[in-house]
């Protein structure tokens, strides 16, 4: 596997805090998507073998929760909420204004790899719907002209890397 130095120390760390290895399955999914954006095959391979597991041990794990990634996503990660009170409040059209600022479909790259855009169910912030996550930063009431200004900064912050 291809991780930073530090996440490898963490790996190390987070295995000794379960007095069964297995238990440490899910921190140590978490830490290699936050290192290197999805779980990979070969992530999968590399945890069963570093916790004595079988690879399907690993990859039922992976299937089950809906936060875990199989491939890659754009540099930003745009989530927008489709429960209920998002969707009656707008989060539909929310979404579909980011797909159209970035000229993407969700679940897809934008041509210029900057963003992904996806629906996730519930974020907790029901009363103030739509609500939309970018990487780890929520932000509330998104309705269209919202998502346009922080398409905008995206697109702006994209600019300044470059």
């Amino acid at each position: 596997m291809n991780l930073k130095p530090e996440t490898y120390q963490r790996i190390d760390e987070v295995i000794t805090h379960y007095p069964v290895k297995r238990s440490a399955t899910l921190p140590l999914l978490h830490l290699i998507q936050e290192d290197v954006g999805h779980i990979s095959e070969e992530a999968i391979t590399w945890i069963a073998q570093k916790l004595e597991l079988q690879p399907i041990n690993v990859l039922e794990v992976v299937t089950f929760y809906p936060m875990f990634r199989r491939a890659p996503i754009g540099r930003r990660h745009i989530k927008v909420c489709r429960t209920l009170s998002c969707a009656l409040s707008g989060g539909y059209k929310t979404c579909d204004t980011f797909e159209k600022e970035f000229c993407t479909h969700r679940g897809e790259i934008s041509p210029d790899g900057e963003v992904t855009v996806e629906f996730v169910e519930c974020l907790a912030s029901c009363g103030t719907a739509p609500v939309v996550m970018i990487d780890e930063i929520l932000h509330e009431k998104v309705d269209v002209t919202k998502a346009k200004q922080l398409s905008a900064q995206i697109k702006a912050e994209a600019a300044a890397r470059k």
